[in-house]
């Protein structure tokens, strides 16, 4: 993959919300994707030893916000590919959803199933968050109906038995995927983002290493505002506004900064994310 920066264009923000004031905060601040999380199969088994986001969204918050949105996408993650699957499109798709996602796919068969049983009639997204996935993504991208796929850092760490979902990063397997990807011509991304001057990986090189690696959109932690702490709309609106404002603003820089730059802000990862595996297995040993 080409060293530099691959993307020229701010990255598409997405947040997990089914508060409809936090929403529109949310489509207010420039965030392009608001998430409805309807996914509940396996996931709190999957997670229940991290902090992770396990929601608890429902038809009625689809039907709600997707009304009130007037430039924003709305987004619902559905279950993994089940028996009930195809009922549960056909109510998202009724309820008003822009775009649909898949998660927790694992062949070819069942990602090709989803992009047939919603044929175009919203836009699709494939979460990629499985090892098996991640191996038959080269028929995946073969599929005509693909319009994007998305690289979920917390489940595929878990897929592969690793520590720190940012592994995947410092590893080589977010770049091998991105470029397949990008041969394919199919529009990606990958996890998300911490505010500005945050994250146990700092989120200001996460943002180089998207752009390095020529990514299209990035989930909002919860750090941009943690509504679960935060419950005056008010505060939430100024905190939501100052943390994006923030974050768009250090995006300006990266079309300024050359192909070493970028990969010494690579080299960096890989020795931030050593350190911090090495922490965490400590502490587990402890």
């Amino acid at each position: 993959m080409r060293t530099g920066c691959e993307t020229t264009m701010a990255l598409e923000l997405m947040y997990i919300t089914n508060s409809p004031a936090v929403a529109l905060i949310a489509e207010k601040n420039g965030v392009d994707r608001i998430w409805i999380d309807l996914e509940i199969l396996g996931k709190e088994e999957r997670q229940k030893n991290m902090n992770s986001v396990k929601s608890h969204h429902t038809l009625q918050d689809v039907e709600e916000i997707s009304n009130m949105l007037t430039k924003s996408e709305c987004m619902v993650r559905i279950n993994p590919w089940n028996e009930n699957s195809v009922d549960e499109i056909e109510k998202v798709i009724t309820a008003g959803a822009d775009r649909i996602m898949l998660p927790m796919w694992k062949t070819v068969e069942e990602a090709n199933v989803f992009l047939k049983t919603v044929n175009r009639r919203i836009k699709t997204t494939l979460l990629l968050e499985t090892k098996e996935a991640a191996e038959s993504l080269d028929d995946v991208l073969r599929l005509p109906l693909v319009d994007e796929i998305h690289i979920g850092l917390n489940d595929l760490h878990l897929s592969y038995g690793l520590t720190f979902m940012f592994e995947l990063l410092a590893n080589g397997t977010v770049e091998q995927l991105c470029a397949k990807m990008k041969n394919a011509g199919i529009r990606y991304g990958f996890g998300g983002v911490a505010r500005i001057g945050e994250g146990m990986l700092p989120a200001e090189r996460v943002i180089m290493e998207h752009y390095r690696l020529g990514s299209t959109r990035a989930i909002l932690s919860r750090s941009f505002c943690n509504t679960e702490e935060i419950t005056d709309i008010s505060e939430i609106e100024k905190v939501f506004a100052e943390n994006v404002r923030i974050l768009r603003e250090y995006e300006k820089t990266m079309p300024s900064k050359n192909t070493s730059e970028y990969m010494d802000n690579r080299s960096k990862v890989v020795e931030a994310v050593t350190g911090i595996v090495k922490k965490i297995k400590e502490r587990k040993n402890a």
